[in-house]
């Protein structure tokens, strides 16, 4: 039995050679054309932070100093997976005048706190309650993160969970970033 003729065939199959053709792009095409956030080359937006331990902390205060800054839920599967990273790169970073922050953002404060004793780092983490910081910085999902060098500028931003391979390539970017210019 004949269901198809082969025009029909043909048409079936170039529908399905254009479709891999479409998906193969999307996966590997031209990475050029990916948008960066329009943060980047910018003076990084001011925030003050209430940290889970009661302090507050304001980026201006960090001036002079790179900062990633990481913005994480307790739901989210992958800011657990780059938990350990970032640990990791902080106890590495910490002494070369490297500020890590976390910004738990559309979590229950219980939650979070939960996170923090299971997953949190030594660094300072904090909640966005009113979520100012995340609507500054054009959050859209977790986990996303910035780097931002000692005059406050965002020299790059970093979608998905971080590993300390990614860490190690852009922590040295905001580090020195007259060296990305020239």
């Amino acid at each position: 039995m004949n269901i198809l003729n082969t025009g029909s065939k043909l048409v079936v199959l170039l529908i399905i050679l254009t479709i891999l053709i479409l998906l193969g792009f999307a996966l590997f095409g031209n990475r050029e054309a990916i948008k960066v956030s329009p943060l980047v080359g910018k003076k990084a937006p001011e925030f003050t932070l209430k940290l889970f331990d009661g302090e507050k902390l304001t980026l201006s205060e960090l001036e002079g100093k790179t900062v990633l800054l990481n913005f994480w839920a307790s739901w989210c599967m992958p800011c657990k997976q780059e938990a350990l990273a970032l640990e990791k790169s902080w106890q590495k970073y910490k002494d070369d005048n490297v500020v890590f922050i976390g910004v738990n953002v559309w979590d229950d404060t219980s939650n979070a706190r939960s996170y923090m004793k299971k997953y949190g780092g030594e660094y300072p983490h904090g909640i966005d309650p009113a979520e100012e910081i995340q609507v500054d910085y054009g959050i859209g999902g977790v986990p996303e993160t910035f780097f931002i060098d000692a005059s406050g500028n965002i020299i790059d931003k970093y979608n998905g969970p971080l590993t300390t391979e990614i860490i190690d390539y852009f922590i040295p970017r905001a580090m020195n970033p007259e060296e990305q210019t020239s």
